[in-house]
């Protein structure tokens, strides 16, 4: 599978010879604006302006990308004091956004789309990926193989994340009410783990877990990659708004990692398996087939356009109190600033 391409923006030729020379001098390379910018300093900023800043994000083995700057260690070689914080899904991603824990962390853009519909102040500044991440799982031994046979039964899901979406659009597609279905919220590992016991009849799973079921003899039943929402970058408006050069540091580490990703797909793999506790048939598995990396990161009218269609779902489940909050949060969600001005060769040389 072809992996990422990249959009590199064209910094003014003063601030990457400058940046080059920082490097070749062992002194921390980063950019952002300083306190008290000089009046030369281009959008990027100041090159060493991040020494001594801190930045709060997650990583998460639905984002591979996280997983390879994290190893990587770029951010922290820009001089960042990083603090790592492991995101179980998007619901707990968006918890901790909420809570100030972090900010920066990964969601499914429709488990983002939630919660800025009741008033997250987060926004997307980048697009991890376009994964089919989720679909509908089952065992044998439970008579399912279709939506259908899902009337009467015990489903796990994680509720705020995509899979969970994933089973309502399912539901939908396929003429099933979700009142014909019980819902058991559970984690995404918690989800696997109460099908394997029997205490559930199928879940609406998410890789690389849902990857590591199908090697264990569990069944993809349902799959639709449309209903499958971006993998969506979220900032705190604080944070955005406080701190723009280490989000642009951000989103500049996230197009190195596609661009190492590309040159190193077995490596990234690996980071893959050894962080998710998986073999490595299953993290190529999850990088090879279903994780599309080669997709344009800058958040816009394709993210707006699949959210359209999942933000109804929101008001008539009760998530959402009204169509005008999914719509005022549809304006708002996203800020394609620092993906436009996106640059990895900061972190070469």
């Amino acid at each position: 599978m072809s992996r990422s391409r990249f959009l590199r923006s064209a910094l003014a030729a003063g601030v990457v010879a400058a940046a080059s020379a920082l490097v070749l001098t062992g002194c921390v390379a980063g950019e952002g604006q300083a306190a008290a910018p000089a009046p030369e300093a281009s959008e990027a900023g100041d090159a060493a302006s991040l020494e001594g800043q801190t930045l709060a994000i997650d990583f998460a083995t639905y984002n591979p990308l996280s997983l390879v700057i994290k190893d990587q260690g770029w951010l922290e070689d820009l001089g960042l004091e990083v603090t790592w914080v492991q995101s179980a899904g998007s619901n707990k991603a968006n918890e901790a956004l909420r809570a100030g824990a972090i900010e920066v962390g990964s969601t499914a853009g429709s488990a983002a789309l939630l919660a800025r519909s009741n008033s997250s102040p987060i926004q997307v500044i980048d697009l991890y990926s376009q994964p089919e991440w989720a679909a509908l799982v089952t065992v044998d031994g439970t008579g399912i193989s279709s939506v259908e046979d899902l009337k009467g039964k015990q489903v796990a899901a994680t509720k705020g994340t995509d899979p969970y979406f994933f089973l309502l659009q399912s539901l939908e597609a396929e003429g099933v009410s979700p009142d014909e279905v019980t819902v058991q919220n559970l984690q995404h590992a918690d989800g696997w783990a109460a099908l394997q016991n029997g205490s559930v009849d199928a879940w609406a799973g998410l890789d690389p877990i849902m990857a590591g079921a199908e090697e264990s003899g569990a069944t993809l039943f349902y799959r639709n990659v449309d209903f499958n929402s971006y993998g969506f970058l979220n900032a705190t408006e604080d944070f955005i708004a406080n701190k723009p050069e280490v989000a642009q540091a951000v989103v500049d580490a996230y197009a190195k990692a596609r661009e190492w990703a590309e040159a190193n797909p077995e490596e990234t793999a690996q980071i893959l398996a050894d962080v998710a506790g998986l073999d490595l048939a299953v993290a190529t598995k999850v990088i090879d087939e279903r994780t599309n990396l080669d997709v344009d990161h800058v958040p816009g009218d394709a993210q707006v356009a699949v959210l359209e269609k999942i933000g109804p779902i929101f008001v008539e489940l009760g998530d959402v109190a009204s169509q005008q909050q999914v719509d005022d949060a549809l304006d708002t969600l996203i800020n394609d600033e620092f993906a436009s001005a996106a640059d990895a060769s900061r972190f070469e040389g």
